[in-house]
C-alpha cells in the first residue's frame, strides 16, 4: 500500500535516493524566501523588506 507523503518528504527521498544533495541549498533557499514573503505580507517590518528587494 502506497504511502501518502508530503511534499517536503518527497522533495528529501528524492534528494536522498537520486544523491541529489546540491539541490539541498536551492530547496532551503526557496524555503526561506517563501517564508519570508508570507511573514512580511502582514508585518510592520514588511517597508524594510522591500527595500532589500
Amino acid at each position: 500500500m502506497a504511502r501518502n507523503k508530503s511534499m517536503l518528504g518527497e522533495v528529501w527521498s528524492f534528494l536522498r535516493v537520486r544523491k541529489a544533495w546540491w539541490l539541498l541549498p536551492i530547496v532551503i533557499l526557496l524555503l526561506i524566501v517563501g517564508l519570508l514573503i508570507i511573514f512580511a505580507q502582514s508585518s510592520a517590518v514588511s517597508p524594510f523588506i522591500y527595500a532589500l528587494f
